[in-house]
């Protein structure tokens, strides 16, 4: 209940004399209306009246008349028979009713009070008990236009104790309603998609709950990440990532008419609510159903985006027996399917469990490992087919765990990649490579090239220039001895971003590779805008040498194209005498791979050099 509203309780706490003087002007204003007069007010009789009592009045009659007309709630004046004598601006303006179509007329004749008529038995008595009642109705503007209405009645009565007059003070509660609605609606729904925001979801998630334990019926869970999302955050702005965000809520609402609930829990993440379902193949089929959905490309102001999602899915009671184990499943469901690569859905299992947990412990590991230095830095010799010697080495990080042993590149590099650790590993391998080729320097070994792998991760950072500039400084090593490489997918992250990057490093005269090259998408228009030195063909290709005329081709065209564009090339995953053979008769630049060395320590590396070998 609203416990009194500004101008009409200024009215009732000034007593019955302001009511009186009030009444006064309201009668004295319907007469003169009756007439046609004006409205100033009336003069005072002056019989047996003092000139300064004469003042007072009139200006209490004033005061009067301006909080009557100038009140934000509207006020009415009534007889004993609810006949109206006056009515101020405010009640005619959110009535809908001109004042002259109201004053005179009964409470009973008119559509705007129809509800007050319905309570009147109980309003009645008491009135005339108590003098006063008030109470929400829901009133008729004239237009018939329904509307919240706070009404606050006060009985005048006479020196005989009889009802002289009833004064109501109506507040039009409509923007309130709307503001409350709006507050209620922002409390449990995200106001940029329209879905179920987190609070709402756990409400729903709970009744499900206990009506699953109530009926025997099975819940599913659908927890849902959009993929790379922070990249096209980043890349296009937070004002188009909202725009996709939107766009996607309504394909989750239009691809799940059947869903329960569809909310959005935060940034990019998605929760889908099946209160019952048939199978798990049902299931499977409406995950599918609903990537193929997702996956339709969006044109966003000009950009034509296509947006993959990670699906996690957990049952309960079949995997989980409670609320924030559910949850607590699907998500990790779910980033199982983004660790396999994203654009699909998972199942939770408790082998998935198992493995979660190993890749966690895993992670923090790799942490320590970073901390504690046990990484080490291992170096491929790459070999200068025009004279068979070495000029160069390729940097790779190698993980000595004091319990595991030798932990394999492919069990922690993906696993970096997803937690950020890579940053720090390759900033790690840059400067050990960089010290390490001075040191070999400065031993009176020939100089060679020694290349280091790069991270998106790195390049987003956006740091890359200054760190390799500070690296090489501390270093002492000249920037032509030092290699970056970036494989050929990756370039597609960011191109305006990463020709930036590579034009300012090759300023600084490192030299700069392709890595992988004929396995992405990047198209030659792009190759030739990169400011590369190398191009490394993918060791899928060189494979094929001696048995698949296609990868020999393919070879072949590469080495032409980047020798047109006065590209360098190597070749990587050189095992057998056939390629090396091959590769040599197309006047390939470098080859590396098992056949001319496996990755091996600094110091072996160093030998090497010592002995001046000649592979060929």
């Amino acid at each position: 209940m609203i416990q009194g509203l500004s101008a009409s309780g200024v009215l009732i706490g000034t007593g019955l004399g302001f009511f009186l003087t009030v009444l006064g002007v309201a009668g004295w204003q319907v007469n003169q209306r009756r007439r046609g007069k004006s409205q100033s007010l009336p003069t005072l009789p002056e019989a047996q009246s003092p000139a300064a009592e004469r003042l007072r009045e009139a200006e209490q009659r004033r005061l009067a008349a301006t909080v009557f007309e100038a009140a934000s709630e509207g006020i009415v004046i009534l007889d004993p028979d609810y006949r109206m004598l006056a009515v101020n601006q405010a009640f005619s303006r959110f009535s809908g009713y001109a004042v002259e179509e109201l004053v005179g007329r009964r409470v009973s004749e008119l559509a705007c009070s129809r509800d007050a008529l319905r309570h009147f038995p109980v309003i009645q008595p008491v009135l005339e008990q108590q003098d006063r009642w008030q109470g929400e109705l829901v009133e008729t503007r004239k237009t018939g236009e329904l509307y919240p209405q706070w009404l606050q009645l006060k009985v005048v009565r006479d020196d005989d104790g009889h009802i002289s007059h009833i004064v109501a003070f109506v507040s039009d509660l409509s923007a309130r309603r709307r503001s409350e609605a709006r507050v209620r609606h922002l409390t449990h729904f995200d106001e940029l998609t329209g879905l179920a925001n987190r609070l709402l979801f756990k409400e729903r998630l709970e009744e499900a709950n206990q009506r699953a334990r109530q009926g025997a019926r099975n819940l599913a869970l659908l927890y849902i990440n959009l993929d790379r999302f922070k990249l096209l955050n980043d890349s296009l702005g937070s004002e188009l990532a909202d725009q996709v965000l939107h766009k996607v809520a309504r394909r989750l609402t239009k691809a799940l008419p059947e869903a329960d609930t569809i909310a959005r829990l935060s940034g990019d993440e998605f929760a889908v609510l099946f209160d019952s379902y048939a199978s798990l193949t049902s299931l499977a089929r409406v995950a599918t159903r609903l990537l193929a959905k997702l996956g339709r490309p969006l044109m966003i102001e000009g950009h034509e985006l296509v947006i993959s999602a990670s699906m996690g899915i957990s049952l309960l009671p079949d995997s989980a027996r409670d609320i924030a184990t559910l949850v607590s499943q699907s998500n990790q469901a779910m980033l199982q399917a983004k660790h396999l690569g994203g654009g699909s859905f998972q199942f939770f299992s408790h082998s998935l469990q198992h493995s979660t947990l190993e890749r966690l412990q895993l992670e923090n590991q790799l942490r320590k490992a970073i901390a504690e230095q046990q990484l080490t830095v291992f170096y491929q010799p790459k070999m200068c087919l025009a004279t068979g010697r070495m000029n160069g080495a390729e940097a790779l990080v190698r993980w000595d765990h004091p319990q595991l042993g030798s932990v394999p590149p492919g069990d922690f590099i993906g696993l970096a990649e997803e937690t950020g650790l890579i940053g720090p590993i390759g900033e790690f391998v840059l400067r050990e490579a960089c010290r390490q080729a001075c040191q070999w320097q400065r031993e009176g070994l020939a100089p060679i090239r020694v290349s280091v792998n790069l991270s998106v991760h790195q390049l987003r950072q956006g740091k890359l220039v200054s760190l390799v500039r500070q690296v090489l400084e501390e270093s002492g090593l000249a920037p032509q001895y030092l290699e970056l490489e970036l494989t050929e997918s990756q370039l597609l992250d960011s191109v305006e971003s990463i020709i930036s990057t590579f034009e300012q490093l090759h300023q600084l005269g490192v030299k700069l590779a392709i890595d992988d090259f004929g396995t992405g998408y990047s198209s030659l228009s792009y190759l030739k805008r990169f400011a590369v030195d190398y191009v490394k063909i993918d060791q899928t290709f060189i494979r094929g040498v001696g048995r698949c005329a296609e990868d020999e081709a393919i070879t072949k065209a590469i080495i032409a194209m980047a020798h047109s564009l006065e590209l360098m090339v190597v070749a990587e995953g050189v095992e057998e005498d056939v390629q090396l053979a091959f590769l040599k008769a197309q006047q390939c630049d470098e080859v590396q791979g098992y056949l001319i060395s496996r990755p091996i320590n600094a110091a072996a590396l160093g030998d090497l050099l010592r002995s001046d070998v000649v592979f060929l």
